[in-house]
């Protein structure tokens, strides 16, 4: 009955999608009468996190009822979270919502057609590979993967099964984003030269949560589980909760920020990975015990494979002691930058004629545009929350689990920011050059794999 079902709703589903889009000329109220209140795509919870509830919850509200989606189940090992996603996702949904323990408990319920993952950064790779196992489509937090083995894994996983897979890099989403890849794969923008990636803040209580470390008990939740493959560690609530701040649990910084922005260097320029990365930094002002640095520099070389002659370099800034989250995105070539903060093209430092004449050469200026203006438009609905890039990239995976169609962020783009990261962090902790072997799909530090 259950595969029937899901069949129905992938046969129903792409005969829809095309109604969505406008191509039979019906209004979305009838795409939602098409599947049918009892053929709603049926959504489990993995993990009711922060990240979850203020932003993935909100987005997915967004179009739920248009595109038929519902939220069924949640899945928490801390029983305290369980009990707050229950009663949060009732108010939100005006049903009951089935509590699991764990996702055994979760794929037990058998009618469960698709998840959204927002768990420790390391756990995303496994979870994933156990939802397609159990034939769920995903929504899958970034970073896709902590390390090599984790990230072959899920892509072995994912690509061996019909599942869609949405990786949580919105900004494959944006329709500025959007725009500057096309710009740049249309060859307007010249050669990348450089790119200057940064991410900046000053909040002491950026990614802890002391007040609920206070409230976790061991008995209360299921460590040994939520170690799933790290090495064995005593329990520590900080580990559980702040694990954004304690390698093996997660990079920190490359994990959580530089995934976003390094993704777009391989979407703009459809190059895989770097060639070599090397890091520094420290812990220079929040000594509270973390692992993870809470300043970071990383240098990056890209280009084809074994050709010096072809390249660029990417720079990734962070620190966590002065800024205002306004994270910056310069993409520069001999003719002028493109701008992801400004959202705009332009001549600036740019080959101006003075300069150019002087060894006979002819100036090069990029013309002047905003990238708002020659983006096209994403349908959404009445925003009800959540920020507009999570929220259409939330619609793109709903929409694509009607049309079985390849998602903006498909497993790949998260394959691909996964080894930039595990790069970084290779580089970070050993103070080595790291590479990356394409035969074997390892990084390495010195020709030797990295192991954490």
């Amino acid at each position: 009955m259950l595969e029937s079902r899901r069949k129905f709703i992938k046969q129903a589903g792409i005969a829809a999608a095309g109604t969505y889009l406008g191509t039979m000329g019906m209004s979305a109220k009838s795409y939602g009468n098409i599947i049918g209140a009892n053929d709603r795509v049926r959504v489990g919870v993995v993990g009711f996190s922060d990240r979850f509830k203020d932003s993935l919850l909100p987005s997915f509200l967004n179009h739920h009822k248009e595109l038929n989606f519902d939220i069924v189940a949640v899945s928490d090992l801390w029983n305290y979270r369980r009990g707050l996603g229950v009663d949060h996702l009732k108010s939100k949904f005006g049903h009951d919502i089935t509590p699991c323990r764990n996702n055994d408990e979760l794929y037990g319920l058998k009618d469960i057609d698709a998840v959204i993952i927002s768990t420790a950064d390391f756990q995303h790779a496994t979870h994933a590979i156990e939802a397609v196992t159990n034939k769920c489509d995903v929504y899958c937090e970034k970073p896709f993967a902590e390390t090599m083995s984790d990230a072959r894994a899920a892509l072995k996983a994912i690509k061996a099964s019909k599942q869609i897979i949405q990786v949580g890099s919105q900004r494959r989403s944006g329709t500025n984003y959007k725009a500057a890849s096309q710009f740049i794969k249309d060859g307007k923008f010249g050669d990348i030269t450089m790119v200057e990636l940064s991410w900046n803040v000053n909040q002491p209580g950026r990614w802890r949560r002391p007040d609920l470390v206070a409230k976790l008990k061991q008995e209360d939740t299921d460590w040994k589980r939520f170690l799933i493959n790290r090495p064995f560690e005593e329990w520590d609530p900080r580990k559980y909760l702040e694990y954004r701040l304690f390698w093996p649990y997660s990079s920190g910084m490359p994990g959580q920020w530089m995934s976003h922005q390094i993704d777009t260097v391989h979407w703009f320029t459809g190059l895989k990975h770097p060639r070599s990365v090397v890091a520094n930094g420290g812990i220079y002002q929040w000594k509270d015990g973390r692992r993870n640095w809470d300043t970071t520099t990383a240098v990056f070389d890209y280009g084809k494979e074994n050709d010096p002659n072809n390249g660029f370099q990417v720079v990734f800034t962070s620190r966590m002691h002065n800024g205002d989250e306004n994270p910056a995105e310069i993409y520069y070539s001999n003719g002028g930058e493109l701008n992801l903060i400004t959202n705009t093209v332009s001549s600036k430092g740019g080959l101006k004629a003075n300069a150019a004449s002087a060894m006979h050469m002819q100036p090069n200026l990029l013309p002047e545009l905003k990238l708002t203006d020659i983006a096209e438009k994403v349908a959404t609905s009445a925003n009800t929350g959540g920020d507009k890039l999570t929220s259409a990239h939330m619609r793109n995976w709903m929409e694509c689990i009607r049309s079985r169609k390849e998602t903006n962020a498909p497993v790949e783009a998260g394959y691909y920011h996964s080894i930039a990261n595990i790069m970084t962090n290779a580089a970070a902790r050993t103070g080595e050059k790291a590479t990356f072997d394409e035969a074997k799909q390892e990084v390495l530090v010195g020709g030797k794999v990295f192991k954490y």
